[in-house]
């Protein structure tokens, strides 16, 4: 009897939860009605590109393509993607990218590592540095005739060296790794593991969420450069994919550059559309990429800006 008792006095009640006050409750609503509107408007231009992409020229000049495509077509998609240029620039971006993206991140988790000790000697001086750089660089001119002095011209290190450490991602994961446990830490050093060992062994295996996100933020970063590639290289099978889609867009303002060699209604349909189908095959790689680290990104994002 006790035991029955005590069960019908700690069952739960189906009606005991806490109703919303009104002022929440609107406050819902309208927060929900601006974060669709606010997607809304972000999503809007790539929604019109991808229309665009496939839409004919008569619908486009015409400014009849909102968000559903219109006559479709793909005659740009031909173009485009039968130039052997554009594959060979596509494979360049895809190598600066990867190339550029590991060694970003081997320098900028060991020197973020290092900052994180408090221990570390200059370590004052060291992060006075990299924010230094934040503010002040040696300009354009400087930095050209370092890099055509160190032999990069026309070479994949001058697009990756002087990019390798961003000092936003630099202080995030320092931030991270002050963070972490300390203990955890001493424990591998009792077992006799070297400070290299445990950052490899404990620490990164630990830090998924941070490495993801900055991976994310340098490989975005990397795939959509173009100016380094448009000023320390000359040669046009050295160029990535934003260098093609940039020289596609000077020339899209005469139809005859575009449409060399082919008929008269399909040069203008080429040059209707090639900005979009350009743009939409550009992007499409990152957009892929997106979803399968969205996951890590806004928790290894604050990992670390809470203290305790």
């Amino acid at each position: 009897m006790p035991r029955r008792m005590s069960n019908r006095i700690f069952r739960p009640s189906k009606q005991a939860g806490i109703k919303d006050s009104r002022s929440y409750t609107v406050f819902r609503v309208v927060n929900a009605t601006l974060i669709l509107v606010i997607c809304f408007v972000t999503l809007y231009p790539f929604l019109n590109v991808v229309a665009q992409a496939f839409s004919s020229e008569a619908y486009i000049n015409s400014g009849q393509v909102n968000l559903i495509p219109k006559g479709f077509n793909v005659t740009t998609f031909g173009y485009v993607m039968g130039d052997p240029l554009f594959w060979r620039n596509y494979g360049n971006t895809v190598l600066y990218t990867v190339v550029a993206t590991v060694i970003a991140m081997a320098l900028t988790t060991t020197f973020a590592y290092a900052l994180s000790k408090k221990d570390l000697k200059g370590r004052a001086f060291f992060i006075g540095l990299a924010v230094f750089t934040m503010f002040f660089n040696g300009g354009l001119i400087p930095n050209y005739i370092l890099i055509n002095t160190l032999g990069f011209k026309n070479t994949i290190w001058a697009i990756v060296i002087p990019n390798a450490i961003s000092v936003f991602n630099l202080l995030v994961m320092k931030s991270f790794f002050e963070s972490f446990p300390e203990d955890l830490e001493e424990a591998a050093a009792i077992d006799g593991l070297t400070t290299y060992g445990i950052l490899w062994k404990i620490v990164l295996p630990l830090s998924k969420a941070v490495i993801a996100t900055m991976v994310l933020f340098y490989a975005v970063s990397f795939w959509n450069s173009w100016f380094a590639a448009f000023l320390y290289m000359d040669k046009a099978e050295l160029y990535p994919v934003t260098v093609y889609l940039r020289n596609l867009l000077a020339a899209a303002t005469g139809t005859e550059s575009l449409g060399a060699g082919s008929s008269g209604g399909e040069a203008t349909q080429v040059a209707s559309n090639v900005k979009a189908v350009t743009m939409l095959l550009t992007v499409l790689p990152i957009v892929c990429l997106y979803p399968f680290i969205q996951k890590y990104f806004v928790s290894g994002v604050m990992l670390g800006s809470v203290k305790q």
